[in-house]
């Protein structure tokens, strides 16, 4: 007899027997019991004679994909200039930052552009769907809507009138399937649930929007294995203390990753920003020391971001460190290397650090402009208002250039920045900067000139 399997909700990791605590990804009373799996071996059926099918080469005269635009042009930015027909779209979030709202005015608007467009809700009621469009203003809009969690309930209902152009499923962990006997939202259903829609959307070439929450980890929950049966996944961020938005590609077979769309939440839903760097600059008429303008690349959209440090004596016996948008162990290379090559020491101090607007950097050539930020808060120096900055760091101390800068400089020129201290090497004639190259940290602490000792204790530099 075959045995149940023990299976994570949070990772998928599969236990031989039940804990309150997943060894895989470290989450607590994630871990659930499933089904017996299919027999294997000589228990299993006899496997039956397939279908031969022709095998080609990589040559190909088929045009690119037909795209589906919504009309929203950062959503449709961040799809890769369209939703391609037939494809299954994934879009992550946290709980309340906009997900539904986000996909029923993307809805709406290919709707008011002649598409056709369904909306199946599992979580709301459609009263409280119809509330939302009526404050969105697009209760007009010919968007089909639904209320259902069943996923044989649902496909019956697509497959037996026509053709929708775009589907919408809100969300992917409240549909489930009567053909497993597991509980509905469980690692199985989900997956089950997204295998039927992904099929559905081949077959038939509508495409299809799965919506799904993260966890406090920031990973969509349930199975990860759904990330592998869609073409694209999609996070959707922001801060609750900010009204901007910010959608990510981390995925997508027919388009660009790392691409952002940026929003701002309004009463009327979500309006689209044209100029986001102008959003990220923060206020740029404070002179106090401690900010730094990294010139950054988002996809291929260049990106101007404001980095705030705030370098203080050390309340306690071991110093504090505080890290917003930029990632925590990045913040503690740079204090080491600036305290190993360039004798700064800083390391002893409570450190602050803050992308300004709630973006999220991942990138590494913002290296410089935090280590310039940090610098210039530890000496009370502040920098050119009119400067920025972008390089990687190394644990040797060099500064390593930074792919795209000619992108990075147009942007900067454009905003009416005037110096760039960059990586050197850097040679882009015509930005309209003038450049600053350096080679090290070195280089970057003769800017500000001698910089002090460690701040005195209760004092703040910043």
């Amino acid at each position: 007899m075959a045995k149940a399997s023990f299976v994570c909700q949070s990772c998928g990791a599969v236990h031989s027997k039940w804990s309150g605590r997943c060894e895989a990804c470290g989450g607590w009373n994630t871990i659930t019991e499933e089904g017996a799996p299919a027999p294997i071996g000589a228990g299993a059926a006899k496997r039956v004679r397939g279908r031969k099918f022709a095998l080609e080469d990589l040559k190909t005269e088929d045009a690119a994909p037909p795209r589906r635009v919504t009309g929203i042009a950062e959503f449709d930015r961040v799809a890769g200039g369209g939703i391609v027909p037939g494809s299954a779209l994934l879009i992550g979030g946290d709980p309340g930052v906009g997900k539904s709202t986000l996909i029923l005015q993307a809805l709406a608007s290919f709707a008011a552009r002649g598409g056709s467009a369904v909306y199946i809700s599992g979580e709301e009621a459609m009263a409280q769907v119809r509330l939302r469009a009526a404050r969105m203003g697009v209760s007009d809009v010919p968007v089909a809507l639904g209320a259902a969690t069943n996923i044989e309930d649902i496909l019956a209902t697509l497959e037996g009138g026509k053709r929708p152009d775009i589907v919408a499923i809100d969300s992917i962990q409240t549909i489930w399937t009567g053909a497993l006997e597991a509980a509905p939202g469980t690692i199985a259903q989900v997956r089950t649930a997204s295998f039927d829609l992904v099929r559905y959307a081949k077959a038939s070439g509508a495409a299809v929007i799965l919506v799904g929450h993260v966890t406090k980890d920031g990973q969509i929950a349930g199975p990860k294995a759904v990330e592998h049966l869609v073409d694209a996944v999609l996070y959707f961020e922001g801060e609750r203390g900010h009204h901007f938005r910010v959608l990510r590609a981390v995925k997508n077979r027919f388009g660009p990753t790392d691409e952002i769309g940026v929003f701002e939440m309004t009463g009327k839903g979500l309006a689209e920003v044209a100029n986001p760097s102008a959003l990220f600059l923060g206020d740029r008429n404070s002179t106090s020391p401690g900010t730094a303008v990294f010139a950054g690349l988002e996809g291929t959209r260049p990106l101007l971001v404001e980095i705030q440090a705030l370098v203080a004596a050390a309340g306690y016996g071991s110093p504090r460190r505080a890290v917003v948008g930029w990632d925590t162990g990045r913040l503690a290379m740079i204090l080491a290397v600036l305290d190993a090559r360039g004798g700064v020491g800083i390391s002893a101090s409570d450190v602050y650090l803050n992308v300004a607007g709630g973006l999220k950097v991942g990138e590494p050539a913002a290296d410089l402009a935090v280590a310039a930020a940090l610098v210039s808060s530890h000496a009370g120096q502040a920098l050119p208002r009119e400067t920025v900055f972008f390089g990687e760091i190394s644990l040797s101390g060099d500064v390593r250039p930074a792919p795209q800068a000619e992108l990075r400089l147009k942007e900067a020129a454009k905003l009416g920045f005037s110096t760039a201290v960059v990586p050197a090497g850097t040679k882009i004639e015509g930005a309209g900067l003038a450049l600053r190259p350096i080679r090290d940290v070195t280089e970057l602490i003769e800017l500000f000139g001698t910089v002090s000792a460690a701040p005195r204790r209760g004092t703040i530099n910043a």
